[in-house]
């Protein structure tokens, strides 16, 4: 059940439906929105429904939750989350670039790839220092040296990085250099994994499984949310269909149904859906229209040496002109509603 608050509620009244809640053996969580307190009451559905809620100081309403996804979704929190990390904002009207080589290779190919997505106007850098791999003898990533060059390129750059977190025995080495940790598309049903994620305050960018529906996609953001960690990005990078002109197709239309169902920011990865550059632009200019938060691109200044994905990253010029088009539609659409 989804108990709202009045506009002037005080936060003894709060605290009194807390109370009351935990007499009854069940959880309380609280968000505190721009112009109203809601708090999501997790336990026995009978026993909650039989208190009358609406009688008591300062509650505006109380609504029962069918969704299984109860904490992220809209009636939960009416409002944007919107997500900081190093002065970014992530969600509530901006739209932020993400961009970077897919995998840490080498410092210098880093430098380079930073230098340049940063000068075009991108204001998070993306690499991975562990790669999980269809080939259990393709390219896993740099592990620990990889992370110490992108912490590196962070303060050279000023730019937060994300990276993939594979293992929930990797947390606190990933954390510990990151600032956004990453569950990428093979991950996202990793139930341990999203448990201990959502245990750690770092911000987590959560990907779609190439397999998944919407709803089992925010039930695994709800794995997240419940243990306590509500900073996540929601990530739409293609799923699998019988297609195979592109590598997956990207589901456009995710982007305004999530944004419908859910208060978390949503952002593409145009790069990882097209498996080709030819199609990352446009792709990436649609994630614009559609009403995405951001988007998430890879970059590398030599793809015929990247050791991963080579087929489907922006030269650094090439990005240069689509963070240019990207200036311009977000200029003639206007601000995100």
């Amino acid at each position: 059940m989804i108990i709202v608050m009045k506009k002037d509620a005080t936060p003894e009244d709060v605290a009194h439906v807390v109370e009351r809640l935990e007499s009854i053996d069940s959880q309380a969580h609280i968000s505190e929105g721009r112009f109203r307190t809601v708090i999501g009451a997790l336990g026995d559905r009978v026993r909650i429904q039989q208190l009358p809620w609406e009688a008591m100081p300062g509650v505006e309403r109380a609504v029962p939750v069918l969704k299984p996804f109860k904490f992220v979704s809209r009636d939960f929190q009416e409002d944007d989350t919107v997500i900081e990390t190093r002065g970014v904002s992530i969600g509530g009207g901006t739209f932020t670039a993400i961009a970077g080589p897919c995998a840490v290779e080498d410092r210098d190919l880093l430098f380079r790839a930073a230098e340049a997505v940063k000068k075009a106007g991108a204001t998070v850098l993306r690499g991975d220092a562990f790669k999980p791999r269809t080939s259990p003898y393709s390219f896993q990533g740099l592990g620990e040296a990889g992370l110490e060059m992108l912490a590196e390129a962070r303060e050279e750059f000023d730019m937060p990085f994300v990276a993939e977190i594979l293992d929930p025995r990797d947390i606190e080495l990933v954390s510990s250099y990151a600032d956004i940790l990453r569950v990428g598309t093979r991950n996202m049903s990793n139930y341990p994994l999203l448990t201990e994620v959502g245990r750690q305050p770092k911000p987590v960018m959560l990907k779609r499984g190439f397999t998944a529906t919407i709803e089992e996609w925010l039930n695994a953001a709800e794995y997240i949310y419940k243990e306590g960690n509500h900073e996540i990005l929601m990530v739409e990078r293609g799923i699998r269909t019988f297609e195979t002109a592109a590598r997956n197709t990207l589901d456009i239309t995710a982007v305004p149904i999530l944004k419908g169902l859910s208060h978390l920011p949503v952002i593409v990865d145009p790069s990882h859906a097209a498996g080709h550059r030819y199609l990352v632009a446009p792709l990436a200019r649609t994630s614009v229209a559609a009403g995405a938060d951001g988007f998430m691109v890879d970059v590398h200044p030599d793809p015929e040496l990247a050791k991963v994905d080579g087929a489907q990253a922006l030269l650094p010029e090439e990005f240069a002109e689509l963070m240019d088009s990207i200036r311009r539609l977000v200029a003639a659409l206007g601000p995100q509603e």
